[in-house]
């Protein structure tokens, strides 16, 4: 099977994974280790988190990290698991729906067969969100890309009026509709998981909504009841993974002791994974409680 074969039957897969009252479950990994350990743990595909992955290259997430390093990450992911790999690319790494299309082409490069692409805006004296227009070409920039390079992408809009207090569900529902008009195939509203606001979504959106759920958000069943067919943890893993560094430093120099670091997983477990590669990840799965 030729590469692009290859990526065609990963992304026609990833995309099969999105069934409304069956949600796909997504542990956002951040790098190689991670994402194996997500794959080992049952995972049927891995997605990055933008947050996580930008944290770990030494950089702050909001469009603060250059492309060419967040899509070598996602290549190195990519490259170490077989399950398809879904690559969080922020607001698309440019600045125009050009832009867009050449990020694109370099995340397909890179191996993934499904991305995010987020409407809001981090640069200084601008609104929260992108203005719907705008958001719509640089999604159809996505949708042609790929297309032109026979890879059927699961291009995932990301609505953040929810997460930026720029709207609520009329203002969503109207931005969907927009997005999947111009060639998304998913949408993903970080920020709703109020189980009523959840339901109006999933009625009103005529395409797979994913939701980001953690601490406070309804349990994944819930979440499949109302319809949701995606479910993310988003950079919620690496943040207690980053907090139980703090913690156990924080013990280490104060205290002198060692509570935090327990229940760690076992270095020759680890060693195996990394060593191993891909059949060990399912092997260590199998072995952990």
């Amino acid at each position: 099977m030729t590469t692009n074969e290859n990526l065609r039957a990963r992304a026609l897969a990833f995309r099969s994974l999105h069934v409304p009252g069956t949600p796909l479950v997504l542990p956002n990994a951040w790098d190689v280790t991670s994402a194996r350990i997500v794959e080992g743990a049952g995972a049927a595909a891995v997605a990055t988190t933008s947050a996580g992955l930008a944290w770990a290259l030494g950089a702050a997430d909001g469009d603060r990290l250059a492309r060419d390093a967040a899509l070598g990450a996602v290549a190195g992911i990519a490259a170490a698991v077989d399950v398809p790999v879904s690559a969080d690319i922020e607001s698309g790494y440019a600045r125009d729906a050009a832009g867009v299309a050449g990020t694109i082409r370099a995340v397909i490069e890179a191996g993934a067969v499904g991305v995010n692409i987020e409407d809001a805006l981090h640069e200084a004296g601008t609104g929260p969100l992108r203005p719907l227009a705008e958001q719509a070409e640089r999604t159809a920039a996505a949708r042609e890309a790929a297309d032109a390079a026979g890879v059927p992408l699961f291009v995932n809009v990301r609505i953040d009026t929810f997460l930026r207090g720029a709207g609520g569900v009329d203002e969503t529902l109207e931005r969907a509709a927009a997005f999947l008009a111009a060639g998304a195939d998913g949408i993903f509203v970080p920020g709703a998981v109020d189980p009523g606001t959840v339901k109006l979504l999933v009625d009103g959106i005529e395409g797979p909504l994913n939701v980001l759920a953690g601490p406070g958000a309804p349990p994944v069943a819930e979440l499949a009841a109302l319809g949701v067919a995606r479910v993310s943890a988003g950079s919620s893993i690496a943040q207690a993974a980053h907090a139980l560094v703090r913690r156990a430093a924080g013990e280490l120099l104060g205290a002198g002791t060692y509570d935090s670091l327990a229940g760690g997983l076992d270095y020759g477990e680890l060693n195996t994974l990394m060593g191993g590669g891909r059949q060990a990840a399912s092997r260590i799965s199998s072995a952990r409680p």
